[in-house]
C-alpha cells in the first residue's frame, strides 16, 4: 500500500475499518470510482485474463478495496457515506460515470448538502459536504 512501515496490527495506508466491495464487474467499478470520486490506486491491482481480481483505492484519503466475486464469495451491495469538498461536482461526476441518482443534491436537516447515487455494481453512495 505504501512505503511507510506498518505500526501495530494495521497495514500502512489503511484504517481499522476498510470497505471491501465484492462485485462481478471489478473493472467497471474501479473505473466508476476513479471517474466519480477521483479515486487513486493505493496499490497495484491484481489482474488475470478476465480483468481486475483485486484492487485497493484511495478515496478522500480513505482506503476502499474491490474484489471480484467468485465461488463462495458472492457479490455484495453496500451503502457508503462519503464526505467530499463539493457534493454538487461529485454528484455530477457520478452520474456522468454511469451512476444512477437515488436523490439529487439537497440540504439535509442534519447539517449536510447531500445526494445519493447507485454505482454500476449496485452499491449506494451517500455523498455529502458538511455544512455546520
Amino acid at each position: 500500500m505504501s512505503d511507510a512501515k506498518a505500526s501495530g496490527h494495521i497495514p500502512p495506508g489503511f484504517s481499522a475499518v476498510t470497505p471491501y466491495l465484492l462485485t462481478n464487474e471489478t473493472d467497471r467499478l474501479v473505473a466508476f470510482l476513479k471517474a466519480a470520486f477521483r479515486a487513486e490506486d493505493a496499490d497495484e491491482a491484481y489482474s488475470d485474463k478476465d480483468g481486475i481480481v483485486h484492487a485497493a483505492l484511495r478515496v478522500e484519503g480513505c482506503s476502499v478495496e474491490i474484489g471480484r466475486a467468485s465461488g463462495a464469495w458472492k457479490a455484495l451491495h453496500a451503502g457508503i457515506h462519503l464526505y467530499v469538498p463539493d457534493v454538487d461536482a461529485a454528484y455530477a461526476r457520478a452520474l456522468a460515470a454511469g451512476g444512477k441518482s437515488l436523490h439529487e443534491v439537497r440540504v439535509m436537516d442534519y447539517g449536510e448538502r447531500a445526494a445519493a447515487v447507485e454505482d454500476p455494481s449496485g452499491n449506494h453512495w451517500y455523498i455529502a459536504t458538511y455544512t455546520p
